[in-house]
């Protein structure tokens, strides 16, 4: 039997979401950008999916520009800010995707921007008092904050983060490609300038997804040719990638409540089996916390068990990971910057509504049954 548990890397992509793709792969393969039948049809399409989106997100579907992923729209954002907007003073934080930490720490070895990291405790609680006392030290700033981390699952408060970069007239980013299909997004009550989203974090198809600029917000083209996408975006759209974005959204939307309510269901089983059965264990981050964390995701912490519990899980048929995927064969940042106690195991579980309390008692009793020498 095998049982994933890696939903946070990417999840599997729903049934409906496939059907929805296929014509556009088959029949539908006409290019938005060409004149005739064949590319009116599909820019059509095209364009009935970003007001699909758009009234999903309560924003204006001139607002969406559909990119290749998360990573893309990440990097759009900081880029127009940094060069469109002319903006030097950028505060982030230390527990950020690299698509975010990598390019900014990039602009400040180039020299471009001066970068503020938001102080945080032991548990990644974001200090916000500190946040405005970095906002009130420059005019004119850019607030990158992720709405809830990949590897430990805090979730931030960017509504708070909004009203005070709105105070201080600052330009917000947040990443929200673990958040998106599963929360709620209003853009028309909280004012966020740039937001990020990838389709394979909420059952839809790998290699594409969307930037939210808010209308007046500087936008610099990241990939420069064509004129694709109101020439913000240059590049053929991913015709069928787009239509499985909308439908897996649209998906996401439909069933949101209930869900959140299962797959919390499925964490709060996996909590208390593990807390049951394993001695020393503990919980990364506010993970363990079900009003301050990612239902989807569960960062935990285990005795040495002089083996590699990864390899040993993978072995059983247990697919979950020590963190990000897109840091595979590197130290977490995320888990350095919480200083997690050396000499300990760290697995994040992270679930979809695919899986199933029969699996989740599976993986403790197979954890179960790998610690037992340590524990005796």
């Amino acid at each position: 039997m095998k049982i994933y548990l890696d939903n946070a890397a990417t999840t599997p992509l729903a049934k409906e979401v496939f059907e929805a793709m296929t014509p556009f792969f088959l029949q539908h393969f006409g290019n938005a950008s060409s004149q005739h039948a064949f590319g009116r049809e599909v820019k059509a399409t095209l364009e009935q999916c970003r007001q699909t989106i758009a009234g999903l997100l309560h924003a204006h579907p001139d607002e969406i520009i559909f990119t290749s992923g998360g990573t893309e729209a990440d990097n759009t954002a900081i880029l127009s800010a940094v060069e469109g907007a002319r903006i030097k003073n950028v505060i982030t934080t230390r527990f950020e995707h690299h698509a975010v930490l990598h390019t900014l720490q990039h602009l400040q070895k180039e020299g471009k921007i001066t970068l503020n990291y938001i102080e945080h405790d032991q548990r990644g609680n974001l200090n916000l008092q500190h946040l405005e006392q970095l906002l009130e030290t420059s005019e004119k700033s850019f607030v990158s904050v992720m709405h809830a981390n990949n590897e430990i699952g805090n979730l931030n408060d960017i509504e708070k983060i909004a009203t005070l970069c709105e105070r201080y007239k600052a330009i917000f980013h947040t990443d929200t490609v673990q958040t998106m299909g599963h929360y709620v997004h209003n853009l028309q009550r909280v004012k966020i300038h740039y937001l990020a989203a990838s389709a394979h974090k909420f059952h839809g198809p790998k290699g594409v997804g969307f930037l939210y600029c808010r209308r007046g917000t500087p936008l610099t083209q990241l990939l420069k040719g064509g004129g694709q996408e109101a020439r913000l975006r240059a590049g053929t759209e991913n015709i069928a990638g787009i239509v499985g974005l909308t439908k897996a959204l649209e998906l996401a939307y439909e069933h949101l409540d209930s869900h959140q309510a299962y797959i919390q269901g499925l964490k709060s089983q996996l909590i208390n089996g593990l807390l049951n059965h394993v001695p020393h264990i503990t919980f990364n981050g506010r993970c363990s916390d079900a009003d301050k964390s990612l239902y989807t995701v569960l960062s935990v912490s285990l005795p040495d068990a002089g083996t590699d519990l990864l390899r040993c899980l993978d072995h059983l048929g247990i697919a979950v990971s020590g963190g990000s995927a897109c840091s595979a064969g590197a130290a977490s940042h995320v888990l350095s910057a919480l200083k997690i106690t050396p000499g300990k195991h760290t697995i994040r579980f992270s679930f979809s509504r695919f899986n199933t309390p029969h699996e989740i008692d599976q993986v403790v009793a197979s954890l179960t049954g790998i610690l037992q020498p340590v524990a005796a």
